[in-house]
């Protein structure tokens, strides 16, 4: 038989540190047997896993993200560029527009075809009926999205989804914004055409050979300059620039554009200008100070029909 004999009393140190703070320092309690093994109580243990335990590390519970609805009630359109050819669009229909058209269109509703119409709307403002041209595609009826060849890069397109009528008739549900695809290449703008006064010329020319502002400059030295053959590698001397104060310089630049059929003949201020293969024009202007009259006309091919417009401008510089 195993006799057991108490162990020391439990020693309670207390102690002030310099933060005023009360360190309690509690020494083990527990029953020791003859064999010098030392038998924990139940309140030791307790003790001593908590003192030399970790916090439980707070996790937060794992969220999963919520799948996108399959509609946001809205009648919406929306046309994008995939590439110079290729168009994306991707529409939602309410249930009640829904229900609207079969109340209105009754048994033509049933056997509708429904179609996207495509418009070529490149240089018009877009009014639903004065598109340069369109084409139809047709879909099935549960379709929401679709890929579409336009065919013709560097055009802006506009997309109608509606319905076709036994009878021809179009009934438009929704209407896309429009979009412009780019050029399937290098852009075919090398350079503005540039129509400036000869005097103006004269003076910005010698300016820039440092000729001052008073030069000798006119349009026959001007041409005979242009057509020397040595003038693509004359070099202008570089002047040292002067150190300045404080200064401000201002100028203005017209840009007059326009668009008519492909083969047109087109003058400006009596000037033959060349047409980009789509029909359109750029033209850059200096923009002195007085009045600026740019008559711009236009010729058909076969010289049957002709358009003259005016702009006007004026500058007044203060």
């Amino acid at each position: 038989m195993v006799r057991v004999k108490k162990a020391k009393k439990v020693v309670v140190k207390k102690t002030r540190s310099t933060n005023n703070r009360i360190r309690i320092i509690k020494a083990k309690t527990g029953l020791r047997t003859e064999t010098g093994k030392v038998s924990l109580g139940v309140q030791e243990l307790s003790v001593g896993t908590t003192k030399f335990s970790n916090p439980e590390i707070q996790r937060l519970p794992k969220t999963f993200s919520r799948e996108l609805p399959s509609g946001y009630g809205v009648d919406k359109m929306a046309l994008l560029v995939r590439d110079p050819w290729w168009l994306y669009t991707y529409w939602e229909i309410k249930q009640e527009t829904v229900e609207r058209l079969k109340s209105e269109l009754k048994d033509e509703f049933y056997i509708a075809k429904r179609v996207l119409r495509v418009y070529d709307v490149t240089n018009i403002i877009f009014n639903g009926s004065n598109a340069n041209h369109f084409f139809d595609i047709q879909i099935h009826e549960f379709a929401n999205n679709w890929y579409i060849d336009a065919g013709s890069p560097g055009k802006s397109w506009c997309v109608d989804l509606g319905l076709k009528l036994s009878d021809g008739r179009f009934i438009t549900i929704l209407r896309s914004n429009v979009v412009q695809t780019p050029l399937d290449g290098p852009s075919e703008i090398t350079d503005e055409e540039w129509m400036i006064p000869d005097d103006m010329f004269a003076r910005l020319y010698g300016m820039g050979f440092g000729l001052g502002r008073s030069s000798p400059v006119g349009k026959a030295w001007r041409e005979r300059m242009i057509s020397s053959p040595g003038i693509a590698s004359m070099a202008s001397p570089v002047k040292k620039a002067q150190k300045r104060g404080f200064w401000l310089r201002v100028d203005c630049e017209l840009i007059v554009y326009g668009a008519t059929v492909p083969d047109a003949k087109v003058t400006v201020q009596g000037k033959a200008i060349n047409l980009r293969p789509d029909g359109t024009f750029t033209l850059r202007f200096a923009l002195p100070d007085g009045k600026q009259v740019i008559p711009v006309k236009a010729v058909s091919a076969d010289k049957v029909e002709e358009r003259v417009i005016t702009p006007i401008v004026t500058r007044e510089t203060k």
